[in-house]
Protein backbone atom coordinates (compact mmCIF):
# COMPACT_ATOMS: atom_id res chain seq x y z
CA UNK A 1 0.00 0.00 0.00
CA UNK A 2 2.62 2.35 -0.86
CA UNK A 3 -0.05 4.64 -3.32
CA UNK A 4 -3.18 3.81 -1.57
CA UNK A 5 -5.32 4.69 1.12
CA UNK A 6 -7.71 3.16 3.34
CA UNK A 7 -10.57 5.23 4.33
CA UNK A 8 -12.85 4.20 7.43
CA UNK A 9 -14.91 5.11 10.18
CA UNK A 10 -15.83 4.79 13.70
CA UNK A 11 -18.32 5.85 16.83
CA UNK A 12 -17.28 7.52 19.43
CA UNK A 13 -19.86 7.22 22.03
CA UNK A 14 -21.13 10.13 24.13
CA UNK A 15 -23.03 9.50 27.54
CA UNK A 16 -26.68 10.09 26.79
CA UNK A 17 -27.59 11.02 30.37
CA UNK A 18 -29.09 14.19 31.17
CA UNK A 19 -27.37 14.47 34.29
CA UNK A 20 -25.69 17.85 34.18
CA UNK A 21 -26.64 21.28 35.18
CA UNK A 22 -28.33 22.48 31.98
CA UNK A 23 -30.41 18.81 32.37
CA UNK A 24 -29.73 18.59 28.51
CA UNK A 25 -27.38 15.52 26.00
CA UNK A 26 -24.39 17.11 24.25
CA UNK A 27 -26.24 19.55 21.36
CA UNK A 28 -23.59 18.31 18.61
CA UNK A 29 -23.93 15.04 20.12
CA UNK A 30 -26.41 13.68 17.26
CA UNK A 31 -27.76 9.50 17.24
CA UNK A 32 -28.00 7.20 14.20
CA UNK A 33 -28.69 3.95 13.91
CA UNK A 34 -26.45 0.96 12.70
CA UNK A 35 -27.90 -2.30 12.18
CA UNK A 36 -30.26 -2.89 15.26
CA UNK A 37 -28.63 -0.46 17.11
CA UNK A 38 -29.09 3.25 17.99
CA UNK A 39 -25.71 5.00 18.42
CA UNK A 40 -25.60 8.18 20.01
CA UNK A 41 -21.87 10.70 19.51
CA UNK A 42 -19.68 10.90 17.39
CA UNK A 43 -17.89 9.79 14.27
CA UNK A 44 -14.11 9.75 13.72
CA UNK A 45 -13.87 9.68 10.30
CA UNK A 46 -9.70 8.30 9.48
CA UNK A 47 -7.52 7.77 6.44
CA UNK A 48 -4.49 4.94 6.50
CA UNK A 49 -1.82 4.75 4.12
CA UNK A 50 1.20 2.18 5.31
CA UNK A 51 -0.83 1.63 8.29
CA UNK A 52 -0.31 4.97 10.07
CA UNK A 53 -3.44 7.39 10.30
CA UNK A 54 -2.74 10.41 8.17
CA UNK A 55 -5.81 12.17 8.45
CA UNK A 56 -8.77 12.81 11.06
CA UNK A 57 -11.99 14.22 10.29
CA UNK A 58 -14.64 14.19 13.76
CA UNK A 59 -18.52 14.64 12.29
CA UNK A 60 -21.42 14.06 14.41
CA UNK A 61 -22.78 10.18 14.25
CA UNK A 62 -25.33 10.61 11.68
CA UNK A 63 -23.36 11.88 9.07
CA UNK A 64 -22.71 9.55 6.30
CA UNK A 65 -19.19 7.91 5.60
CA UNK A 66 -19.42 8.97 2.08
CA UNK A 67 -19.93 12.31 2.52
CA UNK A 68 -16.46 12.79 3.90
CA UNK A 69 -14.20 10.82 1.74
CA UNK A 70 -13.07 13.63 -0.40
CA UNK A 71 -12.25 15.75 2.88
CA UNK A 72 -10.11 12.51 4.15
CA UNK A 73 -7.87 12.41 0.34
CA UNK A 74 -4.61 13.95 -0.11
CA UNK A 75 -4.94 13.40 -3.37
CA UNK A 76 -1.36 11.38 -3.91
CA UNK A 77 -3.41 8.59 -3.48
CA UNK A 78 -3.78 5.83 -6.60
CA UNK A 79 -6.52 3.81 -5.12
CA UNK A 80 -9.26 4.50 -2.60
CA UNK A 81 -10.23 1.40 -0.29
CA UNK A 82 -13.25 1.36 1.51
CA UNK A 83 -16.12 -0.85 2.70
CA UNK A 84 -19.73 -0.90 1.46
CA UNK A 85 -20.51 2.52 3.26
CA UNK A 86 -18.48 4.42 0.70
CA UNK A 87 -20.07 2.85 -2.41
CA UNK A 88 -20.72 5.79 -4.11
CA UNK A 89 -18.05 8.16 -3.55
CA UNK A 90 -16.60 8.21 -6.82
CA UNK A 91 -19.78 9.48 -8.28
CA UNK A 92 -20.42 12.74 -5.94
CA UNK A 93 -20.16 15.66 -7.14
CA UNK A 94 -16.89 16.89 -4.81
CA UNK A 95 -15.43 13.25 -5.35
CA UNK A 96 -11.71 13.41 -6.12
CA UNK A 97 -11.36 11.66 -9.95
CA UNK A 98 -7.58 12.08 -10.31
CA UNK A 99 -4.45 12.52 -8.72
CA UNK A 100 -1.94 15.10 -8.56
CA UNK A 101 0.22 13.78 -10.86
CA UNK A 102 -3.15 13.11 -13.21
CA UNK A 103 -3.31 9.42 -12.88
CA UNK A 104 -7.28 8.31 -12.41
CA UNK A 105 -8.15 7.36 -9.02
CA UNK A 106 -9.34 4.02 -8.57
CA UNK A 107 -12.28 3.40 -5.95
CA UNK A 108 -12.11 -0.52 -4.65
CA UNK A 109 -15.52 -0.32 -2.45
CA UNK A 110 -16.83 -3.80 -0.83
CA UNK A 111 -19.67 -4.63 -2.46
CA UNK A 112 -22.81 -4.71 0.10
CA UNK A 113 -23.57 -8.57 0.76
CA UNK A 114 -27.39 -8.74 -0.11
CA UNK A 115 -25.65 -7.84 -4.27
CA UNK A 116 -23.59 -10.72 -4.20
CA UNK A 117 -26.57 -13.32 -3.27
CA UNK A 118 -28.06 -12.22 -6.29
CA UNK A 119 -25.52 -13.99 -8.67
CA UNK A 120 -25.15 -17.40 -9.52
CA UNK A 121 -23.34 -19.63 -7.49
CA UNK A 122 -19.95 -19.25 -9.90
CA UNK A 123 -20.58 -15.86 -9.94
CA UNK A 124 -20.98 -15.49 -6.06
CA UNK A 125 -17.54 -17.64 -5.70
CA UNK A 126 -15.84 -15.12 -7.25
CA UNK A 127 -17.72 -12.08 -5.91
CA UNK A 128 -16.56 -13.21 -2.48
CA UNK A 129 -13.21 -14.39 -3.47
CA UNK A 130 -12.88 -10.69 -5.01
CA UNK A 131 -14.31 -9.10 -1.96
CA UNK A 132 -11.84 -11.21 0.45
CA UNK A 133 -9.10 -9.33 -1.39
CA UNK A 134 -10.53 -5.76 -0.65
CA UNK A 135 -10.93 -6.89 2.72
CA UNK A 136 -7.25 -7.86 3.47
CA UNK A 137 -6.33 -4.69 2.16
CA UNK A 138 -8.53 -2.84 4.23
CA UNK A 139 -8.21 -4.59 7.63
CA UNK A 140 -5.31 -2.16 8.11
CA UNK A 141 -7.65 0.46 9.81
CA UNK A 142 -9.06 -2.13 11.71
CA UNK A 143 -5.77 -2.45 13.49
CA UNK A 144 -5.68 1.44 14.10
CA UNK A 145 -9.47 0.91 15.66
CA UNK A 146 -8.40 -1.76 17.69
CA UNK A 147 -5.44 0.26 19.46
CA UNK A 148 -7.53 3.34 19.92
CA UNK A 149 -10.67 1.40 21.42
CA UNK A 150 -9.42 -1.76 23.20
CA UNK A 151 -5.79 -0.96 24.23
CA UNK A 152 -6.73 3.19 25.10
CA UNK A 153 -9.97 2.18 26.08
CA UNK A 154 -11.26 5.18 24.07
CA UNK A 155 -14.67 3.75 23.50
CA UNK A 156 -16.74 7.04 25.20
CA UNK A 157 -16.04 10.16 25.25
CA UNK A 158 -16.50 12.46 28.55
CA UNK A 159 -15.84 15.65 26.53
CA UNK A 160 -19.08 17.78 25.01
CA UNK A 161 -18.52 19.81 21.81
CA UNK A 162 -17.51 19.19 18.69
CA UNK A 163 -14.70 21.21 18.78
CA UNK A 164 -13.14 19.35 22.04
CA UNK A 165 -13.87 16.00 20.12
CA UNK A 166 -11.92 16.46 17.26
CA UNK A 167 -9.12 17.89 19.47
CA UNK A 168 -9.30 14.26 21.05
CA UNK A 169 -9.50 12.37 18.17
CA UNK A 170 -6.64 14.16 17.09
CA UNK A 171 -4.81 13.12 20.11
CA UNK A 172 -5.88 9.51 20.44
CA UNK A 173 -4.67 8.71 16.88
CA UNK A 174 -1.91 10.53 16.89
CA UNK A 175 -1.03 8.39 20.22
CA UNK A 176 -2.32 5.59 17.57
CA UNK A 177 0.38 6.28 15.27
CA UNK A 178 3.39 6.47 17.75
CA UNK A 179 2.30 3.02 19.31
CA UNK A 180 2.29 1.53 15.48
CA UNK A 181 5.42 2.91 14.23
CA UNK A 182 7.42 2.31 17.43
CA UNK A 183 5.47 -1.80 18.13
CA UNK A 184 8.74 -3.26 16.33
CA UNK A 185 10.73 -2.08 19.18
CA UNK A 186 8.46 -2.87 21.80
CA UNK A 187 8.49 -6.54 20.97
CA UNK A 188 11.98 -6.79 21.10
Amino acid sequence: MKKGTIVDSTFIEAPSSTKNKEKKRDPEAQSTKKGNTWHFGYKAHIVVDSGLVHHVETTPANDHDVSQTSKLMHGEEETVNGDSGYIGANKRPEAIKKNKQGKRIKYNINRKPSSIKKLSKSGQYKAKKRERQKSSVRSKVEHVFAIVKRLFAYRKTRYRGLRKQAAKNYIMFALANLYLADRKTLSA
